[in-house]
């Protein structure tokens, strides 16, 4: 990048009340200068060595403004607010008996199914089109082309973000042997590839990391490990199973690293009092004492680091995607002080990402969401209907946030908002102005050079 790209402001925020340091200082572009020229420095095209996209599931931009007004104040900076080039991109998915027409509101596997092959679908379906047939993904493409590859999610492995780079099954709940209700076709003792999981190891993919243990610990009901479970299936397949953050450091290149962290989907960074109905008093988030690691940002840099060092010596370099998966689903619970806390994490594995980018130029990185959610900042003298908590942010101020998308005591909704991706690296002038989740795919495609 150019040099004025280098000449950065670099923030100190203040520690909240939590105990928890904020993310490491990140570059910015200098407050208000002129960014003409950074900008168009930004702009190129041609190949990338290495693409690292991270998701941020449910991240809307009003989930993004909560966490940076909590944790950095109005006036700060997200790392994820310092890439050059930003847009937004539509998130539809279709009616999967009359595809011609669109389901405003997807689910994360629809959602992650379009940037991971290029076809929209309906919702729940991974990676297959509505008229059920598989679909080639970006990451079996990339490993095809002779990338390194990995999938890191604070979720189960199974579930549908990562699920979706790896697997073609008709229904997102199929994670496991034992989840094949309602995917037949793809059954095993039906002659199918299998669950998610099943898959997931045969697919091959050099890193695996997140939680679903017990997925993995399910017995396989055909085929040649008949009898066994997936993490048998794993370990004949050449992956190194690690399952915590001290197996996880002490991992090293040369073998495939399978990481499962928990049975199901990793514990919460942070809690806090949940959104009800009249309100909270206001408060401030706390770290949670059940956490066991590992936290997203050390799963991120040591799957970056294992990458890096397997294609230090080939042209070819990785293709790796990071999800911060949490914030969904405690947006789902109403659950401020989780969600915060996950979007966080996500934004330190960000500046991670970042700064292995700013010593790799050759490296596309992508930040963007899946679909929007529910919270939204009101007036805090606002009597909502719905479910709000009042929490004190990093200026001290009182930020209330509401959540109404579906009855109070429900799992709140999705919406079918547009939602930012930012890039920088080779093709990320592609994500200005306002795309479509496909198009990702064949930004994706372009800078590794594959085509699906």
């Amino acid at each position: 990048m150019a040099s004025s790209l280098r000449v950065f402001r670099r923030s100190i925020v203040a520690a909240t009340a939590i105990g928890v340091c904020a993310a490491a200082a990140v570059p910015t572009f200098a407050s208000g200068g002129d960014r003409t020229d950074s900008v168009r420095a930004a702009i190129k095209g041609g190949r990338a060595r290495n693409v690292i996209l991270l998701i941020g599931d449910g991240m809307g931009d009003s989930e993004i403004t909560i966490a940076r007004n909590y944790a950095k104040g109005a006036a700060g900076r997200l790392a994820m607010d310092t890439l050059p080039l930003t847009g937004a991109y539509t998130t539809y998915s279709v009616d999967k008996n009359d595809p011609r027409k669109p389901d405003y509101v997807t689910d994360s596997a629809a959602s992650g199914t379009g940037w991971a092959t290029g076809h929209k679908t309906y919702n729940g379906a991974i990676s297959v089109t509505p008229d059920g047939k598989a679909q080639s993904t970006v990451l079996e493409l990339a490993k095809k082309a002779g990338f390194r590859t990995g999938d890191v999610t604070t979720a189960e492995l199974g579930d549908a973000t990562p699920a979706v780079l790896t697997a073609h099954v008709a229904d997102r709940s199929c994670e496991g042997p034992a989840d094949m209700a309602k995917c037949p076709q793809q059954d095993k003792v039906n002659g199918g590839p299998g669950s998610i999981s099943e898959q997931q190891v045969q697919t091959g993919a050099d890193i695996y990391l997140g939680g679903g243990r017990a997925r993995f610990a399910q017995t396989v009901k055909a085929g040649a490990f008949k009898g066994k479970t997936v993490l048998d299936q794993a370990a004949a397949s050449g992956y190194n199973v690690v399952t915590d953050a001290s197996g996880l450091a002490a991992a090293k290149p040369g073998k495939k690293l399978l990481g499962l962290f928990a049975d199901g989907n990793l514990p919460l960074e942070w809690t806090g009092p949940l959104a009800k109905v009249g309100g909270t008093d206001p408060a401030r988030c706390t770290t949670n004492g059940a956490f066991s690691g590992p936290h997203l940002r050390d799963m991120a840099s040591k799957a970056i680091g294992l990458l890096d060092a397997q294609t230090e010596h080939g042209k070819k370099g990785f293709f790796l995607q990071i999800e911060g998966a949490s914030i969904d689903k405690q947006d789902h619970a109403a659950n401020p002080c989780g969600q915060i806390g996950e979007h966080v994490e996500f934004d330190r594995a960000v500046a991670a990402s970042l700064d292995y980018a700013r010593r790799h130029r050759d490296t596309l990185v992508v930040v963007t969401a899946d679909h929007g959610h529910t919270s939204q900042i009101i007036p805090v003298d606002t009597q909502s209907p719905g479910q709000t908590a009042t929490l004190i942010t990093a200026d001290g101020a009182n930020m209330k946030i509401n959540y109404a998308t579906n009855t109070p005591g429900q799992s709140q909704e999705h919406t079918g908002t547009e939602v930012r991706i930012a890039a920088q690296g080779p093709q990320a002038a592609n994500v200005v102005g306002v795309t479509d989740q496909t198009d990702l795919f064949r930004t994706l495609g372009r800078a590794l050079g594959v085509r699906g």
